[in-house]
Formats: structure tokens, sequence, C-alpha cells
């Protein structure tokens, strides 16, 4: 009986012949015969509002179902489907309230339908995740009406539901699609002219026009009276691995991402590019201790495994250790790799306290230090301004732009590659970086 009651809700049409009928009994104390008026009134209202309750009561005739995808993209729009199906002879009003999870903070979810009898119908939103983890959908609400309008009858379906949030896979995709039809360049990929040719050795052919004339073989083309040239290929299976900074300098927020969160949804598109090269890839965490490292490895079922891994990764809130990072790189990473490093450089004290380890890590490996630009400071660099005050503040703010920049040359004094990027040009910029130093065969 409880629940029968909990299910009945009232339309608002309901409230307004209450308060109609009301005002009457209310004048007909003046007005004698609004009385009867009044009383018949009240008897239509309460024998079709007993009719609509009969009428949505009498069976279960709407079926709901929300479909959640096997996991979401962190950082992009996912498309979440509810079904419909009204078993009733007549057309019903349909009002959809989604109990969205804690982490969008949306309590103002509404749609709303009518489907005719014996209609099928599929209802699509958009949700865009900002944080990795377990979301937890609740109940998804029903709320049924007849064409009378009176009553509503709630419904719930699919209580609790739960999905995982992993790194931007979208992303890859997108990145992967891209790579097949060659338009890598429409998102802002470059092609990067090849100087000279690789090492690795496929084999003899003869030379045709156009070839380079610094691969003949001389001693092929005396013993078959042809030119003949030695054709390259590009290396193989090269080790490369993303390393993520998860100190407290990755915890600043831009568009409701952290700086991590961009790191992450980077290193996995481009860990996606390297393994369609043919390399391996690999994965590494740390902070002031140690945190995850996937060994480097060009199946391609590996990719999953480094979703799986970099899925919960959290940004920890005391300052990394670049020292620790040296040895852990030196024990468990032996043959010469590309080691990208996501972290980042707000001033150049930081980066000269760090720059030791990375010489260190740069005699033996190809690393490239990979850290942001603040686009607040560059905003506030571009505004006109006036008054003393404001002009001062845009002064510094140039000041730390300018910081920035030294720390690229200074790296590069030094024999490190880096990448200075925008958080949403990060994986672009890191992909070309890859591709440079391939084209270069600095690896």
């Amino acid at each position: 009986m409880l629940k029968f009651v909990k299910a009945i809700y009232f339309h608002q049409r309901f409230f307004v012949g209450i308060f109609a009928i009301a005002t009457i009994f209310l004048f007909s104390y003046w007005i004698a015969f609004l009385y009867p008026i009044a009383w018949i009134l009240a008897v239509l209202l309460s024998v079709f509002s007993l009719l609509d309750i009969t009428v949505l009561f009498s069976r279960n005739a709407i079926n709901a179902n929300r479909q959640l995808p096997e996991k979401l993209s962190n950082s992009d729009l996912n498309t979440i489907y509810i079904t419909l199906e009204n078993k009733h002879a007549f057309k019903v009003s349909i009002e959809i309230i989604d109990e969205l999870p804690i982490q969008f903070q949306k309590r103002d979810f509404l749609q709303k339908l009518q489907l005719s009898a014996r209609q099928k119908d599929t209802v699509t939103y958009g949700v865009r995740p900002v944080e990795r983890g377990e979301y937890i959908f609740g109940k998804l609400n029903i709320y049924v009406s007849t064409p009378l309008k009176l009553i509503k009858k709630r419904l719930i379906f699919n209580e609790d539901q739960e999905v995982k949030v992993y790194p931007s896979f979208i992303q890859m995709k997108q990145y992967d699609f891209l790579a097949i039809d060659n338009r890598l360049n429409h998102v802002g990929l470059k092609k990067i002219r090849r100087i000279g040719h690789t090492q690795e050795f496929e084999q003899i052919k003869e030379y045709v026009s156009g070839d380079d004339i610094r691969s003949i073989n001389w001693k092929a083309t005396a013993k078959h009276g042809d030119l003949m040239v030695n054709q390259y290929q590009d290396e193989k299976a090269q080790p490369v691995y993303s390393i993520i900074d998860i100190g407290r300098v990755m915890k600043m927020p831009f568009n409701g991402l952290s700086l991590l969160d961009y790191a992450v949804n980077s290193s996995l598109a481009f860990s996606n590019i390297a393994l369609k090269k043919k390399d391996k890839v690999g994965m590494l965490t740390f902070s002031n201790e140690p945190g995850n490292l996937v060994a480097a490895s060009s199946k391609k079922t590996h990719l999953n495994q480094l979703l799986e891994s970099l899925y919960n990764i959290k940004t920890a809130f005391l300052d990394s250790d670049f020292g620790l990072l040296y040895a852990w790189v030196k024990r468990s990473i032996k043959h010469r790799s590309l080691l990208l490093i996501y972290t980042n450089f707000e001033h150049m004290n930081g980066l000269e306290r760090q720059l030791p380890y990375l010489k260190a890590l740069s005699q033996k490996h190809v690393v490239v230090v990979i850290f942001f630009e603040n686009t607040e400071v560059e905003a506030l660099i571009n505004k006109n301004v006036e008054g003393l005050p404001k002009i001062a503040h845009q002064t510094i703010a140039e000041d730390f732009s300018f910081e920035k920049r030294l720390m690229v040359k200074k790296l590069q004094q030094n024999g490190i590659q880096s990448v200075l990027t925008r958080p949403e040009d990060l994986s672009v910029n890191t992909i070309n970086k890859y591709l440079e130093i391939k084209a270069r065969g600095l690896l």
C-alpha cells in the first residue's frame, strides 16, 4: 500500500482544479447558486482523478531502460540512451528525471516527450566527465500521465548502474582514424622531412630515378653491371616511455580538467600512434615515491594494459622527486629509449633544481620534457589594459611568460628536447615531437 501511495503524483492541472473549486465555494457564501456548482465540479474532479489512477495503475504498460556504454571517455561527450515503450492503447505523456552521478553536480535533469499508443522511442543525452574513476547512475525516474493530466504515476528503472570513466579513448580513436586516412595535418600534425636515412638495412635494389645517390652500393653495382642502391626502412620496435609526473604541480586545473588528466589523455593517444609505427610503448608514473611501471611492448593488446594502468592514477600533494625518477629509470629501463616526461615548471628555480637529473637521464636516453603554458597568463598579456595596477599585473605576466621560453632555451643548451604547449594542444604537439625525433633518427 505504501509503495502504491508513493507512486502517485499530482499534475499542476489537479491543483488548479482544487484552487478553482475552493474559490467557487468561497464566493458561494455570497452567491448561493454557486454552491451546488462547486459540489458538482468537486465530484467530477474526484471521478476523473480516480479514473486516471485506475487506468495508470491497472497494469505496468510502460517499459524503460537506460543503456550505458561499457566505459566513458574522460573529457569527451559521451552519449547515454534511454529506450521507452508504451503498451497502452492511448497516448501518454512522459517526464524523465535521471539521477546522474554526483561528479556531474547536476540536479535539474528533465526531459519530456509523448508516446503514441504501442509506440517505442529512444531519448539520448550527453555527459562530459572531467574525472577518472567510478561513476554511479542512480534511479531512472519515469513519470507517466494520461491525456487527462491529473495524476502522474512514478516508475523506477535501472537503479544504481555503475560505469568507469577511462582516459580519453575517443581522442585516441580520433587520431587513429586520421592516421589511417593520412589526414593528421588537419588537426595540426606536421609532415617532417627526413634528414638522411635510418640505419636499419632492408634490401639492395636497382637504382631508379629519384633514389638517393649516396645509397649506391658500389660492390653490388660492379657485380651486376647496373647501378644498385641500398634500401633502408624505418627503425622499428624502439622503446618509448611516457613518464607522468603525478606530484602537486600537475593538480593545476584548466577547463575543468587537471594537467594530469591532459597528460594521461595525451599519453594514451600518443602510445596508440607509436604502436602503429611498430615501436614499443611503456608508461611510468612518479611523485615523491615510485608509481606504476608498465614495461615497453609492441603488442597490440598492450594498449589495454596501458589504459588500465592510467585509469585510476591521481595527483599527490607533495613535490616530485626527480632523483628518485633517475634512479628508478636507471634500474628499470636498460635499453636506450625515448622518454617523454610530462611535468610542469612555473619558475626557473624549479627547473634548475631538477636539471642535473634530466641531464643524467639524457646521457643514455633521448629525453623530451613536456610542460605547459599558463593560458591565463597569456590571456592577460594580450589584453588592452589601462591604469597602473593592471599594467603592473600585465608586466608580471610577461615576465612569467618570458621565463617559460627561457626554460626551453635552457633545456636545449643542455641537449634536452622540450615541448612547451597549451593544455588543449598537448596531444598534437607531443605526437609532432615524436614524429620529428623519428624522422631525424635521434633515437
